[in-house]
């Protein structure tokens, strides 16, 4: 009989510290205000992709160059096919071009000169 007067009370105490420390975490959890571990990365990406699509915007509707030296050009696709179209009435003109523009387009890089040798 007198065990269990002893573990009465230190249940009793135990299921109060259980109420305490469960009230104090639901307290914590409604009045601390935790930022999001990924606000500022979020606002960073967001950012980025604002700034790829006015790029990828840009890039559809404005001609550019594309590699000057070659001479190849970024055309808008509705500009594209009305020279297309104005272009296209001689079916074998447009091939002998394409084949002409594909052929300067793919050409290769020249090489590089050779270093000549220090023993000449």
């Amino acid at each position: 009989m007198n065990s269990e007067r002893t573990v009465w009370p230190i249940g009793l105490g135990f299921f109060i510290a259980c109420l305490l420390f469960a009230g104090l975490a639901v307290k914590m959890e409604f009045t601390a205000a935790v930022p999001a571990v990924d606000a500022d990365r979020a606002a960073v990406r967001a950012k980025a992709l604002a700034e790829i699509r006015a790029t990828e915007a840009q890039a559809l509707h404005q001609p550019g160059w594309i590699d000057q030296n070659r001479g190849l050009v970024r055309l808008p696709i509705d500009v594209a096919m009305q020279i297309t179209e104005r272009l296209g009435s001689d079916p074998a003109a447009v091939r002998s071009n394409l084949a002409a523009r594909i052929e300067k387009a793919t050409a290769p890089a020249p090489k590089a000169p050779e270093k000549p040798s220090a023993f000449e």
